[in-house]
């Protein structure tokens, strides 16, 4: 029996303010290396549920993107990942992904996101992502998330 969550239950996918998404991830034992600090490449794993959510929240799902209504199956794949660590986070922590689309080009998002610690941030990160078809072609980004996007970036073709 599935029980209605309280009222105060936390959004597991974050929530939008204003132009960014912001998604709290807490640190557990498995995120930390021997020296009980985050491991470098979870700080990655932490900003794509940051990019995977603030899609998601913006109504896009990956088996929308999957399963069109009309068009090729496609999903999103990284194509460069810049990635400049600041501070260590530690166990048990409560971190914010902060993400924002830069910009939004043919078949190209590029997102910018901060993991952060009471407003300061411990790693800057600019992503960029492509569309790609099931095949690994380059498609256009449709009007599904040129639409969703829209009031964050000024578009470019």
């Amino acid at each position: 029996m599935s029980e209605t969550p309280p009222s105060n239950w936390p959004d597991l996918a974050g929530r939008i303010e204003g132009d960014r998404h912001i998604l709290p991830v807490r640190v557990y034992f498995e995120d930390t290396d021997f020296t009980g600090l985050v491991y470098h490449a979870n700080f990655l794993k932490f900003a794509e549920r940051g990019r995977s959510d603030f899609i998601r929240n913006l109504g896009i799902d990956h088996r929308s993107l999957e399963n069109p209504v009309e068009g090729d199956p496609a999903v999103f794949v990284v194509r460069r990942i810049e990635v400049d660590y600041l501070k260590p986070a530690h166990i048990d922590e409560v971190l914010e992904v902060v993400t924002h689309c830069a910009e939004i080009g043919g078949a190209t998002l590029i997102l910018s996101q901060e993991v952060r610690r009471d407003g300061v941030p411990l790693a800057r990160l600019k992503v960029s992502v492509v569309l790609v078809s099931k095949a690994g072609k380059p498609q256009r980004l449709g009007h599904l998330v040129r639409d969703a996007l829209e009031r964050f970036v000024k578009v470019r073709d």
